[in-house]
């Protein structure tokens, strides 16, 4: 479980690489909401919002993944509703999904008042709310991703790797996603509906209705090529006049 001397075996080194990619994958929702907060901010202060908040949901995600027995006590009953066992998980994904639906649904409602209105909304959000909310929301997106790590591989430093990686390269292109999303407007409605989509799975999730990840992921690509299609329909347009 705790031998290190796996990470410098082939069969260490591509589960290692399976599992980052798998954890990218995972955090791609992750992503878009780092991006979205980090917005509110002013320019400035974008990259540190981003980079501090991935630094310290890095160093939760290893101090749970050192502490899997106390993750899996997350998947005991607490009590019953009915015949329904409700789990530390389950109230964590309940609360995590509420709280992505409540901050979605006020970024779209931002979207609809006057520019004096949003100008005055993003004074009062400040480095330090982006932060906890960006270590939030990834504690609430990290039960998924450290579960699909402890079902793939019994070692944790291959776990750990493969979380520091993920966690690199989400800080990596987090600002190309963060400036891509803040210079197209139907871009980020776009992003805003699928948080809201992701909130409603965390929390159907959280009431043991499963919907398969890769079903939201294909809806998310299709409805990024018809956009991006959009977006060069209307690039060709103004080209022409």
């Amino acid at each position: 479980m705790y031998d290190y001397h796996i990470l410098f075996t082939l069969e260490g080194l591509i589960s290692l690489i399976v599992l980052a990619f798998l954890e990218i994958v995972l955090g791609i929702d992750n992503i878009i909401f780092i991006s979205l907060v980090a917005g509110k901010l002013p320019k400035e202060q974008q990259a540190q919002a981003r980079n501090i908040g991935l630094s310290m949901a890095l160093i939760v995600r290893c101090c749970l993944l050192f502490s899997i027995s106390f993750i899996l006590s997350f998947q005991k009953a607490l009590f019953m509703i009915g015949t329904h066992g409700v789990t530390g998980r389950d109230l964590i994904l309940l609360v995590g999904g509420v709280f992505l639906l409540y901050k979605t649904i006020g970024e779209i409602r931002e979207k609809f008042e006057s520019k004096e209105e949003q100008d005055e909304a993003k004074k009062s959000f400040t480095l330090n709310t982006a932060i906890a909310q960006i270590i939030f929301i990834d504690i609430v997106f990290s039960f998924d991703s450290i579960l699909t790590a402890v079902g793939m591989v019994d070692n944790v430093w291959l776990m750990v790797g493969g979380v520091v990686i993920s966690m690199f390269i989400m800080m990596a292109f987090s600002a190309a996603v963060s400036d891509f999303i803040e210079q197209h407007p139907t871009m980020k409605m776009l992003a805003l509906a699928f948080l809201l989509l992701i909130g409603m799975v965390l929390i159907l999730d959280a009431a043991h209705i499963e919907i398969e990840k890769p079903i939201i992921f294909v809806a998310l690509a299709f409805a990024l090529l018809v956009e991006g299609l959009n977006m060069a329909l209307r690039s060709h347009h103004r080209k022409k006049h």
